[in-house]
């Protein structure tokens, strides 16, 4: 709702567990909803493979079409609230963690949304999380509402947050949290407004950048799928093998059964294939226990040698023509709705904020403060009006910033490249120092408004 900024067709808010669907809300001529059972069986839509997971399920998914800019772009699908205690065990009638491994699978990015106020991750969550194991490039976190509470609140709603989430995802890498009030509200809390405001715009770069790089997810997708046929290849063909041809085959399936971790250590040296393609032990013991081994089929290293030659040879040209298309096309990222309020105008992210200080305003940014920077300069003991780079260095390092800052720092300040600075390019460093010192980034170039005004060019008068 933040992101479309309008109204979806069976979308409802509130405090309470609302959401009792799968709602796939995408780009349409005109408003209106599809129910789950017509949705599956349309070939122009991505869903048909979701049949199998039967009524119970298709009656709690719908599609919901509406003509809003960003759906043009992405489509979201919005999962149904979490149920905590026995509620999570009765309630639902289809198996809801498959279903979120189903979707995982295929989209671009996952988001977990956590309440400022409820941080408890409950079991149904926990479950539904690791289903999500395999994905965890994808998975980004928002902990919303977070206006709600103070600064001092804040961090420690922030340090458990990572702690529960720490238990459930277990991954070397910490997870990217966004941290703000994701409504058009007015904040209760208007301490850390430029912290939510810098992580709404991360989270929309996030977003925006999506549609580019569906191309390279897709291939790299591919990749990962052909990976792991050719690793189940080899544990079924191994499977097949080891069944005898007529007598007590029952009682070798549950032989192979228990011993399929034994099984993963020996593939893995016999043919070098990384522990992490293998699927997971328990998971494959519960399948194989309905399947009947003598129907498994044997090893075909013809095609083995079809999927290495692919992964070698044909994905490598797959990626440079992908790389030769983005190159053509125009650049495509999500407009519409909530991304385009922080475009322009000034309320863009960073208006008037560091280098952009001053950018609308007539008198140079830097005056301001030069009768102080002009204090520090005459000490300088300059002559003919300009410091020498040597007596600029003493100055410039007591910033304690670090060589590398400093001598971009003077690249910028010394707009006629003579190696010395005059008052105006010596208040421009001081300027440029200190915008370093309060955490903001260096401009690649000067810009226009910090130009000292006796090095500005004189406009051209066309008679």
């Amino acid at each position: 709702r933040y992101l479309l900024e309008q109204d979806f067709p069976g979308m409802r808010i509130g405090p309470e567990p609302t959401t009792d669907s799968f709602i796939a809300v995408m780009y349409g001529d005109s408003e209106g909803n599809i129910p789950g059972n017509a949705l599956v069986v349309d070939p122009k839509k991505p869903f048909r493979k979701l049949s199998r997971f039967g009524n119970a399920f298709l009656n709690r998914f719908m599609c919901s079409q509406l003509p809003n800019q960003v759906l043009k772009s992405i489509s979201i699908i919005d999962s149904p609230g979490i149920l905590s205690g026995e509620k999570q065990r009765i309630s639902r009638g289809y198996d809801f963690c498959q279903v979120l491994q189903w979707f995982a699978e295929r989209v671009d990015r996952i988001i977990l949304l956590f309440d400022a106020h409820k941080l408890d991750i409950s079991d149904e969550f926990s479950e539904a999380i690791k289903s999500f194991r395999g994905q965890d490039d994808k998975i980004r976190v928002v902990l919303n509402k977070a206006d709600q509470v103070d600064t001092q609140q804040l961090m420690r709603v922030y340090g458990a947050l990572m702690w529960s989430l720490g238990k459930v995802i277990n991954t070397p890498e910490v997870l990217r949290v966004y941290i703000g009030s994701f409504w058009a509200h007015p904040l209760r809390n208007t301490e850390n407004r430029r912290l939510f405001e810098a992580e709404a715009q991360d989270l929309f770069k996030d977003i925006q950048n999506l549609p580019q790089k569906a191309a390279v997810r897709k291939l790299n997708d591919l990749i990962k799928r052909a990976r792991l046929a050719k690793v189940h290849a080899y544990i079924i063909s191994y499977l097949k093998k080891e069944m005898p041809s007529v007598f007590g085959k029952e009682n070798k399936k549950k032989e192979l059964i228990s011993r399929l971790p034994e099984i993963y250590i020996q593939l893995q040296r016999e043919y070098h294939i990384s522990a992490g393609d293998f699927p997971e032990v328990n998971k494959m013991q519960e399948l194989l226990e309905t399947c009947d081994f003598t129907k498994f089929h044997s090893l075909k290293p013809k095609l083995i040698e079809a999927v290495d030659n692919m992964l070698a040879n044909k994905i490598a040209s797959l990626m440079s023509l992908i790389r030769q298309e983005e190159s053509n096309m125009p650049t495509e990222i999500v407009h519409g709705g909530a991304f385009d309020g922080t475009m322009a105008g000034p309320f863009g992210h960073g208006y008037g904020e560091g280098a952009k200080e001053g950018a609308d305003e007539d008198e140079w940014v830097v005056a301001k403060d030069k009768p102080a920077y002009d204090e520090i300069f005459y000490t300088l003991s300059p002559i003919n009006g300009k410091i020498s780079g040597i007596s600029a260095k003493k100055e410039m390092v007591t910033s304690k910033l670090p060589n590398s800052v400093l001598g971009k720092i003077w690249k910028l300040a010394d707009c006629d490249g003579d190696g010395m600075l005059d008052d105006e390019e010596f208040a421009l460093a001081k300027h440029l120092i200190k915008i370093k010192l309060d955490g903001y980034e260096l401009p690649g170039t000067l810009p226009s408004h910090l130009v000292p005004p006796s090095h500005r060019k004189p406009f051209q008068t066309v008679e």
